[in-house]
């Protein structure tokens, strides 16, 4: 008989193990965290199902979060203090950093002033409203140190919904795309969803990540239920990237 139900199910229980790449759990440096504190209590939820291995990744962005090396590595000193104090050992955590392609970006990049993501990758974002003039630029540039570029969530350029062919461009440049875990829940809002469905389906996704700032997404991260097909369509993006920043 046909239902008109269909049953979903917790992500959660299928990200044991995995590796975070792309969270704001670093406190007093940008929009996530603010203190220690704040940062154990989100790296306790995430524990509650198994997640123990994170890079963090604080803004790097001109006139806003002016985040350097230095200032993030100080950041991840206090964390791992913090960590140390409270007997959370067998957490993992490293640092890199979410950089916006802004017009101070090619000078850091020159300069070295940059965070990547297991020595190999650098986390990039742009406006949600409009893309950044000398984005291919500076892919060309990042490639060219023989670094790979991967674009933050995707699925949250306004300007880039429901356009699979500028998804297609973006990876035929180079680019590796990560997803956002929330943007499956409607979190971010529908059209959000409907593109990262988008991206979903036609297998245009290489990693996956929370993005995580606050406990209050840590909840709705807790809460998310998804059709199996959905999860299926999930599951190797979960295992690629945990596979490749283990």
């Amino acid at each position: 008989m046909f239902s008109f139900f269909t049953k979903k199910h917790f992500l959660i229980d299928h990200l044991n193990g995995f590796v975070d790449i792309h969270n704001h759990i670093l406190p007093g440096i940008d929009d996530g965290a603010k203190t220690v504190e704040d940062s154990l209590e989100l790296i306790k939820g995430f524990g509650e199902f198994g997640v123990s291995d994170f890079i963090c990744t604080p803004h790097i962005m001109e006139n806003y979060y002016p985040n350097t090396p230095d200032t993030i590595h100080n950041s991840l000193v206090l964390l791992k203090n913090g960590l140390k104090m409270n007997d959370f050992n067998h957490v993992r955590v490293e640092a890199a950093a979410e950089h916006m392609i802004d017009a101070g970006f090619e000078s850091k990049l020159e300069d070295n002033r940059i965070m990547p993501l297991a020595s190999s990758y650098i986390l990039i974002e742009m406006s949600y409203l409009q893309p950044s003039l000398n984005l291919f630029d500076m892919v060309e540039k990042i490639s060219a140190r023989s670094l790979y570029t991967i674009l933050a969530h995707p699925e949250r350029y306004n300007f880039l919904h429901g356009k699979q062919k500028s998804f297609e461009e973006l990876k035929n440049k180079g680019m590796l795309l990560q997803l956002n875990i929330l943007s499956l829940s409607g979190y971010y809002g529908k059209e959000v969803q409907k593109t990262a469905m988008l991206l979903l389906n036609h297998n245009l996704l290489d990693f996956i990540a929370t993005d995580i700032h606050n406990t209050r997404q840590l909840k709705v991260l807790k809460e998310m239920e998804l059709k199996q097909q959905t999860i299926d369509l999930v599951l190797p993006i979960i295992e690629r990237t945990t596979y490749n920043f283990k």
